[in-house]
């Protein structure tokens, strides 16, 4: 995910009659985005600026083939096209896990990238690819699973937490004690440490459902603790960041696309609820008063996943807005910012859709699920096109900068 989440704005220059406000935009651009043709570099010096925020890539793909699996209305031939994606995306993940190899084999900054300013913060990028491969096997090869299956996406739910939540409290704990941000130039890639342990509940509400009682009921349990975990710290994110903008205005037209991840938080957290809900078995009896408890549960959860809905409409809105407004003009990796987010989105849709067995909200899901996959389309080809024209993996150019 994404931006360039420490740039400070640059001023507003005076108004003249004789100014357009194109002209006004354009001189906020950072001057890194030239027009000199780059100097042409070895892959071998290129590789130095090859950086984890390339996971965004893979996360975004392993989204896409979640989304595809989840799709309300299908057709014949849907699902062989989805595990075509899902294997592609599986087919990126290892490109990327061996390029970031050969960067560290060839250069040795593995510590360094981790302790970036800017590059550091997309670090979680990998363990979300990580989320949507786990959620993915579950989807396309979990259907009539063996016991041996069931109890390895077990144990990599258990370990992905583990580790997610090492990252969120290590991560932070650095950041709070070695990097000083300007709450000026917030921005949402702030939230991403804590963005893979909240997909702990949307990982447990996909493999919940297929698990023994014993071993559903832990997990559902842990996806809800870390769900909240990661969700209200993404809340508290939200008021800098809503405050930012009133105080200091809109970012610069090259990191709007970042803006996009707000959308995602609350998008995951209401598919996510909704989905633990629907997977508690049915003798689940926490009072044993209360009867019927699992429907009870149900219908909070959809209840609540209504109104985190609206939250990640709003969102979107104001992202889609500010980009529409003054489009980017050098591709960035944060470009993918503009699909992982809104799959979520789009499933969380999808899901409410489900619930309340509305054709119409279908209907409205599978248009926006057309929408995210030319958004996929469009970014994977300008994302290749910057590759070959040095427009990243270039100094100066990519995340291991700092603005």
């Amino acid at each position: 995910m994404f931006e360039q989440h420490q740039h400070q704005l640059h001023p507003h220059p005076p108004r003249s009659a004789g100014v357009s406000e194109r002209t006004l935009m354009d001189s906020r651009a950072p001057s890194e985005y030239s027009l000199e043709k780059p100097r042409k570099l070895s892959l071998r010096e290129r590789l130095c600026h090859f950086t984890w925020a390339w996971y965004t890539l893979t996360m975004s793909t392993g989204g896409l083939a979640l989304l595809i699996i989840n799709q309300p209305n299908t057709f014949r031939g849907l699902r062989e096209i989805g595990l075509a994606v899902y294997i592609l995306n599986l087919v990126f993940f290892a490109f990327c896990c061996t390029m970031m190899t050969l960067r560290f084999i060839f250069h040795g900054c593995l510590l360094t990238s981790l302790r970036h300013e800017r590059e550091g913060l997309f670090f979680p990028t990998f363990w979300l690819s990580i989320a949507t491969i786990i959620c993915g096997l579950q989807k396309y090869f979990g259907n009539d699973a063996s016991d041996a299956f069931l109890m390895a996406i077990n144990v990599l739910f258990w370990a992905y937490c583990a580790f997610t939540f090492l990252v969120a409290v290590i991560q932070y704990s650095f950041v709070f004690s070695e990097h000083s941000y300007n709450l000026q130039t917030m921005m949402p890639s702030w939230i991403l440490p804590a963005f893979p342990i909240m997909l702990s509940g949307t990982i447990a509400s996909v493999i919940a459902g297929a698990q023994p009682p014993k071993y559903a009921i832990p997990i559902i349990t842990a996806g809800v603790t870390f769900q909240g975990l990661g969700f209200f710290i993404s809340i508290m994110m939200y008021a800098h960041y809503i405050g930012r903008l009133m105080q200091s205005g809109l970012p610069c037209r090259e990191h709007r696309p970042g803006m996009f991840i707000c959308v995602g938080p609350p998008a995951f957290t209401a598919l996510a609820l909704i989905g633990m809900s629907k997977a508690l078995p049915d003798n689940f009896d926490l009072i044993p008063e209360l009867k019927h408890e699992s429907y009870i549960v149900q219908m909070f959860a959809i209840s609540c996943g209504a109104f985190l809905w609206a939250l990640s409409l709003w969102f979107f809105c104001i992202a889609a807005i500010a980009v529409i407004r003054s489009p980017p003009t050098a591709f960035h990796l944060s470009w993918w910012a503009m699909v992982f987010p809104n799959t979520g989105f789009t499933i969380a849709t999808i899901t409410l859709g489900n619930a309340f067995n509305s054709p119409g909200v279908k209907g409205v899901a599978s248009a926006m699920s057309i929408c995210v996959v030319s958004m996929w389309l469009f970014v994977l080809v300008n994302n290749v096109r910057a590759v070959l024209n040095q427009s990243i993996m270039y100094p100066g150019k990519d995340e291991d900068t700092s603005d």
